[in-house]
């Protein structure tokens, strides 16, 4: 299951509530990206759209809590794009393949809420896999009462 994508925009709020409006949902400012949205169907699987500035790109993080995403001007061979999938594998098994194939992998948590397991495809291109327990988490988190709650503090929190 894919739980999440991003992509870029050249204008992020108007597409986001485009996608709101396609969704039946909300959209809201991306709480830690200014100038990027965030789409919200409310369903129960947690499903989210994350609309990014043209400019975004992802590199991969080196040390966890440091941000991934930039601002380039001139993009490079990365890009704003990436999914969280659920899958039944383990988080040892998904750090093996990755260190197998090459690719740069590293568990990350996300504020608490939830941790994913980024692995860069060849090295370019972002995914998130959740184990069976971060996939438990996340759907924890992303539930609409959750939702509805974390957006009503982040809202009170920035005034």
């Amino acid at each position: 299951m894919i739980h999440h994508i991003s992509i870029a925009a050249n204008q992020p709020q108007h597409v986001a509530k485009v996608l709101a409006e396609l969704c039946q949902g909300q959209f809201s400012e991306f709480p830690y990206h200014p100038g990027c949205y965030i789409v919200l169907p409310l369903d129960p699987h947690g499903t989210m759209i994350e609309v990014l500035t043209s400019s975004s790109e992802f590199t991969p993080l080196q040390v966890d809590g440091e941000s991934s995403l930039h601002q380039n001007p001139n993009p490079s061979k990365y890009n704003a794009f990436h999914a969280a999938i659920s899958v039944p594998t383990s988080e040892a098994q998904i750090h093996e393949i990755a260190k197998r194939e090459g690719w740069h992998v590293l568990t990350c948590d996300r504020k608490g809420f939830f941790s994913v397991i980024e692995v860069w495809i060849e090295n370019k291109q972002l995914l998130e896999f959740l184990s069976p327990k971060q996939a438990a988490q996340y759907l924890a988190f992303m539930q609409p009462q959750s939702l509805k709650q974390f957006l009503s503090e982040t809202a009170l929190s920035e005034c």
